[in-house]
């Protein structure tokens, strides 16, 4: 979606939630209402929530602005996670629900942040974040992993994210997932999640290894080898099991296992 109309539809529907819940009124206007754009919204928002009594909120949000400011594509890939949600989850009734309430969303912005940091050579500050990160949203990922856009991490609590992990485009992931390593091992020792995955909650993806294009994992499911892309896998260790119905099961969400 363009960033312009994306904009102007949180507006609208701030408007409506004032208008539906006064309650909520000097809330959603110092979140959405008394900004210029997006992306002083966001950083905001985020600023707000990863902020100590060490680490002012200015401080942080003066971080995030620099970020969105030398690299755009942040603000997109934001976007997009936004949209990607709000297909997915049939919980979600509007991009403004998604934007101050899930956690998940939340956890992969700040991760942008510490990943942007950490290309910068500010790896200490990029631990920083990804500390708050993980107290806040108990979502931890470190600030070397790459991550996608139109990724979902639904729930969220207790992911976990390794160095040389990969997440590609379009992909959702359930809350307690670990993409980890399988012991003290140096290099590239994490998993590789290509577009279109859905990983169960629970599942641990361990070693340097791929979970192809269009697969789907299983909750509580422990993968241990390769995943060929366009297939289910379940158990302890993951073992395959069929094929999911659909190319891209993280836009389903489908749990069943066939």
């Amino acid at each position: 979606m363009v960033k312009r109309e994306f904009w102007y539809q949180l507006i609208d529907e701030a408007r409506q939630v004032v208008k539906d819940e006064p309650l909520l009124a000097s809330y959603v206007h110092a979140c959405i209402l008394t900004h210029d754009n997006f992306e002083a919204a966001l950083s905001f928002i985020l600023s707000n929530k990863i902020a100590d009594e060490v680490m002012p909120t200015l401080a942080v949000k003066e971080m995030f602005d620099m970020a969105f400011a030398k690299d755009p594509e942040i603000i997109q890939s934001a976007i997009n996670d936004i949209v990607a949600v709000f297909k997915r989850d049939p919980a979600v009734t509007s991009y403004l629900t998604v934007l101050l309430h899930f956690k998940g969303f939340q956890a992969i912005q700040a991760h942008r942040l510490a990943h942007y940091l950490w290309n910068q050579g500010r790896k200490q500050l990029a631990l920083f974040i990804q500390s708050r990160n993980s107290q806040v949203f108990s979502v931890d990922i470190h600030p070397a992993a790459r991550i996608g856009q139109g990724v979902m991490f639904d729930h969220a609590t207790g992911i976990v994210v390794g160095e040389t992990a990969v997440i590609e485009d379009d992909v959702s992931i359930m809350q307690s997932v670990t993409l980890g390593g399988t012991g003290n091992e140096s290099g590239d020792r994490h998993p590789k999640i290509r577009q279109g995955v859905m990983v169960g909650s629970g599942a641990k993806i361990l070693g340097n290894i791929e979970v192809g294009e269009g697969s789907k994992v299983g909750a509580g499911s422990v993968v241990l080898d390769h995943v060929p892309p366009h297939v289910t896998v379940v158990g302890v260790p993951a073992k395959v099991v069929g094929r999911p119905t659909c190319d891209r099961p993280c836009e389903t969400m489908d749990q069943k296992i066939y």
